[in-house]
């Protein structure tokens, strides 16, 4: 076999993992979704919105009625939100959620990306209490002070809500999350969100100064972002991508 059968093969390979990595996004967005309220899209309006995304995307059927039947708890093999957290260089904190199916796995894998960047995995709260808990949402078509009215009115609670280049940004306590969506797609079920989700906001923010620091915070990120069950990463570093 020649080098163009190896070239191939390669090819095929990548895009299989992509596949699968790509698959596995959609479904957990969708476990997230079903689990998050009723696991009907009738009745649940952001399982709807993800089922949707994943058919756009040419997502299978069978993947997106898996999700929806683990959520149900018709299968086994459930997915659970774990949280770590961790110490990089100079002060700098991180937080990593991960969703998987498999935590003694997932566990390995991230205390593995901490040890070989050279930073430190630490234990649950150390981290945390350094950033505030959050629901961010982000979207246009609908002004600041009609949103602020929307959500009043479903008796949601708001810490800020902005508006800019006709973009709506809305700051809340991260238990409203589901609550504010679901008001905001009542008043708009074509809503598309620019920014959608939980998140956490540091308190306070370090900047690394030092070259090594950097390249050893960079190498941190990097080795995160490829792990799959990965599905967010949180840092108090200016001026460094998540």
């Amino acid at each position: 076999m020649g080098r163009a059968f190896e070239v191939r093969a390669a090819a095929m390979a990548k895009t299989a993992a992509f596949k699968s990595k790509h698959y596995a996004k959609y479904g957990v967005a969708i476990y997230k979704a079903a689990r998050s309220g009723v696991p009907d899209p009738e009745t649940n309006q952001a399982l709807k919105k993800e089922i949707e995304k994943a058919r756009k995307a040419n997502i299978p059927s069978a993947i997106i009625q898996r999700a929806i039947d683990k959520a149900k708890g018709g299968l086994s093999g459930a997915f659970q939100e774990v949280r770590y957290e961790g110490f990089g260089p100079n002060n700098s904190l991180i937080i990593v959620d991960c969703v998987t199916d498999n935590v003694n796995r997932t566990f390995t894998d991230i205390r593995t990306a901490f040890t070989k960047s050279g930073c430190k995995l630490g234990v649950s709260g150390s981290v945390s209490h350094m950033f505030d808990h959050v629901s961010v949402f982000a979207f246009e078509g609908l002004g600041a002070e009609a949103a602020l009215d929307i959500l009043l009115g479903a008796d949601c609670e708001v810490e800020d809500i902005d508006a800019d280049e006709g973009m709506t940004s809305v700051v809340a306590p991260a238990t409203e999350y589901q609550k504010i969506k679901d008001a905001l797609l009542e008043a708009d079920p074509e809503m598309e969100f620019i920014e959608d989700g939980i998140t956490f906001l540091p308190k306070m923010k370090v900047t690394l100064e030092a070259e090594d620091d950097i390249k050893q915070f960079q190498r941190l990120l990097a080795q995160l972002r490829e792990l799959d069950d990965v599905e967010e990463i949180y840092h108090n570093v200016e001026g460094m991508e998540e």
